[in-house]
């Protein structure tokens, strides 16, 4: 039927014919369309879904799920012609080794030290240019700015890199315009004072416009009549930010701040590789790039695998921390 009987006023005397439209919820109104569905068609229309995922599954497999069996050469004196599986073992041999290693200590501070400074500048720096913008009432001042500072994300790393070689080369821009002051020329990428601070400023400034965007979706979401009734109250501009607006992006900041803490072991491979050389290893050699010399340039498979799955036993522990963070602080979670 495609309408109901239905009661009128209250004597009940009266009928009034009502579509069903009138009478259904969205979930209803949702079911009664998917029965109208052949089944035929709605397996047709699944298996399409599944078709659609099935390279990016594919994908995952090939390249996340299969390797992993390459984790037991941590375990292993790994001989290439034998193979995974007919290298002798050696248990937690490459382990104690690598503990005994002077420079491990230091490339996990490196790296540390690099990944905590990113964390906190792309919490800060987003916040601070996101405020900044939802004071400006010109918009296409707004949108501009927002543009510029969007652009470097898309960028690829090695075009970055060459950009920030040549600026803080000896004879790049950089030193020509403080020798206009008298200050002698610095080899910027060669220094240990200099080398960590231009690889996290470089590395925030790419990524600081995609956080922002993120911070201004959020304000967004925050009621106007919280604005109006703060100014009803007296409050100016300064304290409407203040009282109305930090507040509103506080479950936001906190939210990204807890699952940032899974990335505290996982700075910028593709960054740092192609702007140290051996004279910053003190300060700018990290664990990816200390694995791919030791595994790949000097073949110490084992010793190298070692310490990558040390890596990543202890960046899932943190991922796992910051999601339960996240629940609690944010109430955010995905299963």
């Amino acid at each position: 039927m495609d309408s109901f009987l239905s009661p009128r006023g209250t004597g009940g005397d009266s009928l009034q014919i009502r579509p069903i439209a009138e009478r259904t919820s969205p979930l209803t109104a949702k079911k009664v369309a998917q029965a109208s569905v052949p089944p035929k068609r709605r397996t047709r229309i699944q298996w399409s879904y599944h078709l659609m995922l099935f390279p990016g599954l594919l994908f995952l497999i090939a390249f996340s799920y299969l390797p992993m069996a390459g984790i037991t050469i941590a375990f292993k004196e790994y001989i290439p012609a034998l193979g995974f599986f007919k290298s002798p073992w050696v248990g937690l041999a490459n382990f104690k080794v690598m503990l005994v290693l002077p420079e491990i200590a230091q490339v996990f501070i490196n790296t540390v030290s690099i990944s905590s400074s990113e964390i906190v500048l792309l919490i800060l720096l987003p916040v601070i240019i996101a405020l900044m913008l939802n004071e400006v009432r010109k918009q296409w001042y707004k949108r501009t700015v927002q543009t510029i500072i969007y652009m470097p994300h898309f960028i690829s790393w090695v075009i970055l890199a060459g950009m920030i070689l040549n600026l803080f080369a000896l004879h790049g821009m950089v030193n020509n315009f403080l020798a206009a002051f008298g200050v002698k020329p610095i080899n910027f990428m060669a220094s240990n004072v200099w080398f960590r601070p231009i690889v996290v400023s470089s590395f925030v400034w790419t990524q600081m416009g995609f956080d922002t965007i993120v911070y201004l979706a959020a304000l967004t979401a925050i009621n106007p009549s919280l604005y109006e009734a703060a100014a009803l109250d007296g409050a100016n501009r300064w304290k409407q930010m203040i009282h109305v607006t930090i507040p509103g992006i506080m479950p936001t900041v906190v939210l990204l701040s807890a699952l940032s803490l899974g990335n505290l072991l996982n700075a910028n491979f593709e960054q740092v590789f192609l702007m140290y050389n051996p004279l910053v290893y003190p300060t700018g050699d990290i664990i990816q790039t200390w694995v791919y010399r030791t595994g790949l340039v000097n073949a110490n498979f084992s010793l190298a695998t070692a310490v990558g799955l040390l890596q990543s036993v202890i960046g899932f522990i943190l991922i796992v921390i910051s999601y339960r963070l996240a629940y609690k602080f944010a109430n955010y979670r995905i299963f």
